[in-house]
């Protein structure tokens, strides 16, 4: 692969030697998003210039047993290291290939804040590591960035400082917690044309707070981008209806600075805003909407939520970067290859009518797949509305003015409030107040305080894992301070503008992190919600009787013992994926290759055995792995053993994976596991299921497997399998020959019955993926019946029932034996299957009271 690379020339996939980040802008470029032009210092430039210059050694040794967690000798290694990548030299071949790109990539004259300078292009030097913005792991900030560099000499400098950057104190930590090995990552660079923005900021194509996909999150300030990122203004915030773009709410922020380019030097500095400019809404209603527009584009794109930053340079919008959301809980982005292409030779010549009249967006402006930016023309330009003097001189720009709406006053049961702002992560609890004013002040936060500060860094995770709450002065729900607060599922307020000035060390307060505001407390309401936190855990159900029996959905087996106390019957669905990901890491084949079948072993039993012993003696149905190749692929080790299928959802998956002869003997090590549990640990409660079950010979086969490896089905031990395939409805009473029972899973079963996309978003909205459909509701009744004339079992472990109560009502009147639905409303579906029940025997009469 080349040293140097052009964004045109690069794609998604392209992670190894782009990085997240570039690879992330050569996919959006060549989707005819638009992106400022630029180039690629691929992640093997840094290796090299590693072994070159001969420090890998040095930093090895700087990092070798390097306990993260103590912060006086995490910081001493990153400075270390910093220095010697700093003081070394770029080999001299990289460095002509690095500035004759750059010399390529300048004009003979650039724009700056509307003057006219000449020399080379201003641009942005960013970071793009090899394990960044990635499906599963963001480390969003945890590189460095450098705006407004202009000059060979000082974009080489600026290449040096990105790789330095990727031994921060706070990156190193971050790869340590999230399992990454810090030899294995290595480090791009984007040098990328530089938007003069005079507004600028980010966009989610999801609520952060509420992870309501039905909606897009615009935060917004003046002049760059990085006030925003950092969390450094308090910006305004816009929520949108994802399908009809419409606002739903906003709350304009009090932004009193901005970062913009110093027309004397060229460099960024900051300006001061005047109260009444800070209080100014940034965006008019054609920049939202087309802001919105852009978002939707992205997401149905990449087919995951995301996490994108913009810029509007001259009433143009330009995208600069976007990563998937990685905050989603229980969900991981997809990795597959599937991608829709919007602008592309073949576009319709009538493109820009079409996209004006669905966006909204005026004078559109397309050529071909190089795309030029989108310019938004303000809905009021007639009217002169400018701002003030100050960030006039600073930008020589206009823009439209809007009146901030009101904040609402917001509840809070009748006690004083001392702070408020946006709640970011949901929640509520009580503790201490630690003021932190510097990295030097980190360890003041012990295990339960509330850590309050002007805003977080990625410094600051070692703190922030310890604090039960944070609370910012600045940032909005897509600052640093919520993402990381909602990873940790722990409360957070931020934009309160006063936090550390109004709070005092010591002070003991309530955070509502729903609802954004904290009050006074006392010690004796702290250790009563202390308590009241144990006792929700400890939390006793009356015993509530039914037939049908209701179990519960399971992934995470650290939930076992806290779900056990529910009333419910057993475990319907326990996936092993989440063992396979969590505890292995390691794609089987690669543990086989390297002697190191029994760790798999062994840690699988580990995962099942916490669960059955949790819930024992109730059953406990353990569904066998059922990743797809992709999925598999995501292992370490995975590239070797998994190709590329077009449609993982219905390639190499469950039983067809089992007996082939590529991947039986690892499966065997899943079945190894199970008699460890069974016999050797004594849990004999756990039952096995299969998933994806195509052909009546692979029950044969796998029943076969399973009696080798001491796995003989009988009274103690039932072999289910998912009823997820048309197949499994149609030759029901021959299946029935060779299992115990069928466990419905509604969402393959619809997918495949309807030849729906089950991940379509665009089909899910116009109603076509609905497990409630009729031709789906027949196949369940069909397979209840065939099943209970063959004596046979029937459940369903899909997500329907979960969903919705009347798919519950129907399933009930249908004589369903099981339902398993998630942990949240089990409580709810025992009840309603109990009511239900009970009118059934009422509306049988008399013939029933003859039995009593």
């Amino acid at each position: 692969m080349a040293e140097i690379v052009w964004f045109k020339d690069i794609t998604k996939s392209d992670v190894s030697f782009a990085g997240g980040k570039g690879a992330n802008l050569g996919e959006l470029l060549r989707a005819g998003l638009p992106v400022p032009n630029g180039f690629i210092i691929s992640a093997g430039s840094y290796k090299k210039f590693l072994e070159i210059t001969g420090i890998k050694n040095q930093i090895s040794q700087n990092l070798s047993g390097l306990d993260v967690q103590d912060t006086d000798a995490l910081n001493s290694a990153s400075k270390a290291i910093k220095s010697v990548i700093m003081g070394a030299q770029i080999p001299q071949y990289l460095e002509k290939e690095i500035t004759g790109a750059y010399s390529q990539l300048s004009s003979a004259k650039i724009r700056i804040a509307g003057m006219f300078s000449e020399g080379g292009e201003y641009v942005a030097v960013r970071s793009s590591a090899t394990a960044e913005d990635l499906p599963n792991a963001s480390f969003a900030g945890q590189q460095k960035t450098f705006l407004n560099v202009r000059g060979k000499q000082d974009v080489l400098n600026a290449v040096k400082e990105c790789w330095a950057s990727l031994f921060e104190a706070r990156a190193i930590f971050y790869r340590a917690e999230k399992g990454f090995e810090h030899e294995k990552v290595f480090m791009s660079v984007v040098i990328q044309k530089m938007v003069d923005s005079y507004k600028s900021g980010v966009m989610f194509t999801i609520d952060p707070t509420t992870n309501d996909r039905g909606k897009i999150a615009i935060e917004s300030a003046w002049g760059l981008g990085e006030a925003v990122v950092g969390g450094e203004v308090t910006p305004d915030f816009y929520i949108l209806d994802k399908k009809s773009l419409r606002m739903v709410s906003k709350n304009i922020g009090e932004k009193t600075f901005m970062y913009t380019r110093d027309l004397e030097n060229g460099k960024t500095k900051k300006v001061n805003l005047s109260q009444e400019i800070a209080r100014k809404q940034v965006l008019t209603d054609d920049e939202i909407r087309a802001l919105g527009t852009f978002g939707k584009r992205i997401e149905q794109h990449y087919g995951w939520p995301q996490d994108i930053e913009w810029a509007i340079e001259d009433d143009r919008i330009f995208i600069l970067q976007t990563r998937a959301v990685t905050t989603i809980k229980g969900e991981q982005p997809p990795d597959g290859e599937q991608t829709t292409i919007i602008i592309s030779e073949k576009t319709p010549d009538d493109i820009e009518e079409i996209l004006e009249r669905e966006s909204g967006m005026k004078n559109i402006v397309i050529a071909g797949i190089e795309r030029q930016p989108v310019p938004v023309q303000a809905a009021h330009r007639g009217i002169e509305s400018l701002l003030e003097e100050e960030l006039s001189a600073a930008t020589g720009r206009e823009t439209i003015i809007e009146r901030p709406i009101s904040v609402p006053k917001i509840s809070t049961d009748g006690k004083d409030v001392l702070v408020k702002g946006f709640g970011a992560s949901p929640g509520k609890v009580a503790g201490t107040v630690k003021i932190i004013s510097n990295l030097e002040e980190l360890a003041k936060v012990k295990k339960g305080d509330i850590m309050v500060t002007t805003m977080t860094t990625p410094d600051m995770v070692p703190a922030m894992e310890r604090a039960v709450a944070i609370i910012t002065n600045e940032g909005g729900v897509t600052a640093h301070a919520a993402i990381v607060s909602r990873e940790l599922g722990i409360p957070c307020i931020v934009g309160t503008r006063n936090a550390t000035q109004v709070l005092r060390d010591g002070m003991l307060i309530e955070v509502d992190g729903s609802r954004g505001f904290a009050v006074l407390t006392t010690q004796d309401v702290i250790k009563e919600i202390q308590k009241e936190a144990k006792e929700a855990k400890k939390e006793s159900y009356e015993p509530i009787f039914t037939g049908t029996k209701v179990y519960i959905n399971l992934g995470v087996p650290s939930k076992a013992e806290e779900y056990a106390k529910l009333p419910v019957d057993g475990i319907g669905l326990m996936r092993e994926e989440f063992i396979f990901a969590s505890s292995i890491g390691e794609h089987p084949l690669a543990l086989m290759e390297k002697g190191q079948s029994q760790k798999f072993v062994d840690a699988l039993a580990d995962g099942i055995a916490k669960v059955a012993s949790a819930f024992n003696p109730r059953p406990v149905i353990l569904r066998l792995s059922d990743f797809k190749t992709n999925e598999y692929r995501s292992l370490k080790g995975g590239e070797k053993y998994e190709g590329v299928e077009q449609n993982p959802m219905i390639g190499w998956r469950g039983c067809s994976r089992y007996t082939s002869p590529q991947y039986e003997k690892a499966f065997r090590l899943e079945l190894k596991a199970v008699k460890k549990v069974r016999d050797d640990m004594g849990l004999k409660n756990v039952w096995i299921m299969l998933p994806f079950v195509r052909l009546v010979s692979e029950v044969s086969k796998i029943s076969k497997m399973m009696e080798e490896e001491g796995l003989k089905r009988g009274a103690d031990l039932k072999l289910l399998i998912m009823a997820e395939v048309p197949s499994n409805i149609i030759l029901a009473d021959q299946f029935a020959k060779h299992i115990d029972g069928f466990s419905i899973g509604s969402n393959d079963l619809t997918q495949l019955i309807l030849g729906v996309d089950r991940d379509s978003e665009m089909l899910a909205n116009l109603g076509y993926f609905d497990e409630r459909n009729d031709a789906v509701k027949r196949a369940i009744s069909h397979l209840i019946k065939v099943a209970h004339e063959n004596n046979v079992t029937v459940g369903i472990c899909g997500q329907a029932p979960s969903n919705y109560p009347e798919f519950t009502e129907f399933l009930v009147e249908c004589g369903i034996d099981s339902i398993s639905v998630n942990a949240d409303v089990a409580v709810k579906t025992k009840k309603l299957v109990a009511e239900m029940e009970r009118k059934m025997v009422g509306e049988e009469g008399d013939d029933l009271n003859d039995l009593k």
